[in-house]
Order: structure tokens, then sequence, then C-alpha cells
């Protein structure tokens, strides 16, 4: 199988690359051979073995709009990939992508994972609209990483509308094992020592300081929280500028940390918080990493696959997007009644192995390649 993404480890670790990665991964042990073609901002473009297969890069010359654009060399190395494939598994969005997919026109079969909707790109989403029709349409599947995406995205209820039956709904998922070395190291991390922080009496928030992660909302809930409000990742260090007024001690501002305290933060914390605005959160990877430590979770109502992560009042707490002081709120309820926090991360755990482990995800997958090649062997035998 060849993924087609844009960018991909080691250069940009994020949640959709994490995603392909899984996917590999639990196919790799039923005998599903990975590779995955991205483009790359580095200087050596030597392949990369990794875990889950091979990754393939070509240069990135330019990334207007988060799009990373190749030129000759890209295509010339994606129509390689694409010959010595058995099937090509597409990760929209990437428009790019489907520039690849009609210059080249690969015979091999392809699918689709549609991961999110081109979202607040003004004109430039526009233009490309009709070019997204077009590459949708020439799949032999569209997958929608949860129903509620399914039913809220312009561009899948289109294509359910065109061509019934062509959309289908498998969740994004995580194989435990593939954390067993990260989970491990996070024994030796010390909290206290590392971060100045208690276990079971902070919040915690894990993500990159994109604009669309609602930073600034939880800034604002995080003054009234009754519990610190952690943030990690890359940028985050920014939101504790003194400019920002914050309550001494409401707002714990981490940066970027390694692989194991980011596990090690997840377990002890009460509570993964996820404030996002826009329908950019199509899905959410820390909520299922937060789920399989069998934390409660805190999130907001995007019509995305979020809350079908988290289920409002089961595994957690699902509040307007926005709105600080109902986030305010929740945090204060998860913080003074522990039970109900305790009961809501054994619930959250339980809904990770029923839906979101590295078995469904792979039976899933698995049994879509296999029809997809099967309806493509019949079609060319009778051609």
């Amino acid at each position: 199988m060849l993924h087609v993404y844009r960018r991909y480890f080691p250069d940009a670790p994020g949640g959709t690359a994490e995603a392909i990665r899984q996917i590999a991964l639990v196919l790799r042990a039923r005998g599903v051979e990975s590779q995955v073609f991205a483009l790359s901002p580095a200087s050596d473009m030597a392949p990369v073995e990794r875990p889950e297969g091979r990754v393939v890069r070509s240069r990135s010359w330019v990334a207007p709009a988060s799009c990373d654009i190749g030129g000759v060399a890209a295509l010339s190395r994606f129509r390689q990939e694409a010959n010595r494939t058995d099937l090509i598994h597409y990760h929209f969005p990437w428009p790019f992508a489907d520039c690849l997919h009609f210059a080249i026109r690969p015979e091999k079969p392809s699918l689709i994972t549609y991961h999110s909707d081109v979202v607040e790109k003004g004109i430039l989403g526009r233009c490309y609209r009709p070019l997204q029709t077009r590459m949708l349409a020439s799949m032999r599947a569209v997958v929608a990483t949860s129903p509620s995406y399914r039913q809220t995205s312009p561009a899948l209820r289109l294509l359910d509308s065109t061509s019934p039956g062509r959309v289908e709904v498998i969740p994004l998922g995580i194989s435990e094992s593939s954390y067993r070395d990260d989970l491990d190291a996070a024994e030796g991390v010390s909290l206290e020592t590392s971060f100045g922080l208690t276990p079971d009496r902070y919040f915690l928030f894990v993500g990159a300081a994109r604009s669309y992660k609602g930073l600034s909302v939880l800034r604002d809930a995080a003054s009234g929280s009754p519990l610190p409000v952690a943030v990690a990742g890359p940028g985050t260090e920014r939101e504790c500028r003194p400019d920002h007024g914050l309550a001494a001690g409401a707002l714990k501002c981490l940066g970027q940390v390694s692989a194991a305290e980011k596990m090690a933060l997840i377990r002890g914390c009460r509570a993964l918080v996820l404030p996002s605005n826009r329908r950019s959160e199509a899905f959410g990877m820390v909520l299922i990493e937060a789920a399989m430590c069998g934390r409660p979770l805190i999130s907001t109502e995007l019509g995305t696959g979020t809350s079908y992560v988290n289920i409002h009042e089961e595994t957690g707490l699902v509040v307007p997007p926005d709105d600080p002081d109902s986030l305010r709120s929740a945090l204060e309820r998860l913080a003074l009644k522990e039970e109900e926090a305790r009961r809501m991360g054994i619930a959250s755990r339980q809904r990770y192995e029923r839906l979101f482990a590295g078995e469904p995800l792979a039976e899933a997958y698995d049994a879509l390649y296999e029809r997809i090649l099967a309806d493509h062997s019949g079609h060319s035998a009778h051609g």
C-alpha cells in the first residue's frame, strides 16, 4: 500500500501523520506492506526506514496555505512509487495530491481517508473545490473518520447523494503496543520534578499552538479553574506571556515535550482538555491517547469526530466552542467531583477498547483494502 500525504515523520509530527502511522502499523501485523510518499523541506531525500514502513520523499518547494507543493521530481517519484504498489491510499486534504493523481493517472485502485474539510481558505478554497469534487468522485472509496463528520461535511454529503455507497466510516485508532516504549519510559518521568505538577491535580492540553485550538479560550477559562491547566506542545510557551494577565499559577506553559513526557503528563492529569473552535479539529488523536490512558475528556461541540470520541456525560464533558464560562464550569466540575472524573475515565478507556484500539482499525481497513483489490481484479478481468 502507498499512503500519500503532504508531510510525514520525521518532518512533521501531527495528528494526520500519526493516523497514517497507526493504519500502517496495525496492518503490517496482517502482512500488509506500507510505504508513505510525502514532501519534505529537508535537503536529504534518502528513504527513511521506520517500523511502519518506508518513507519516500521529494522536495517541498513552497507551502502556500499549508499546502506543500513539489516540482517535476515529485511527479517522477510519485509515478515510480505508484507503479510499485497494489493500492494508493490518499489522505485528504492535500490539493497537490489531486494534481499528482490526475497528472500521473495511476492504473492502480485508489481510496481516500477524508480527515478534514478544507476550512477557511477563502478564494483559494473556492478555486480548489471543482478539483476536490473530481478527486473524490474518482476514488473507489472515501473514508470518513466519524459518523458525525460524514453527516456534517458538505463535500461528503454531496458525494453521498451523487454516489451512494461510496462513503463509509472507519474511525481513527491507536494500537497501544505502538506506544509501549513511550509508556514504559513515562514511568521514569517525575511530574513534580520535571514540571512542578502534582498527579491528578492538574488539567492538560496537548497540541501545537494553532489558531483553531482555542488556546485563548482556555487561557480565559483557566483563570478561574480550581486546578492549574498545563499546556504542552510546540509554541505553547507563548501562552504564558505576562501581557495575558493570568491569575498566578492558573496556566502552566510547558512548551515542547518528549514523547515519554507527553504520556506521563496524560497519565497523570485530572482530565485532557481540547478547546478547539473550528472544524479543522476533525477528530483529535490526542483524545484517543487520553482515552487509552483512562482519562476523562473535555472537548467542544464542533460537529466533528471530537464528539464521537468524547460522549457528553459518559466519557467526559462537551461544551460549546468559544465559551470560556462553560469551559470553566466543566473544569470546576471535574476538579471538585473526583469520583465522577474517575467514572468518566473508566468509561473513556472502555470506549477506546471497543472502537479506537488497534484491532478494530486493522479489521476495518483490511476488509476495505481486500474489497477494493477484489473489485479491481474483477473489473480488470472483465476488461
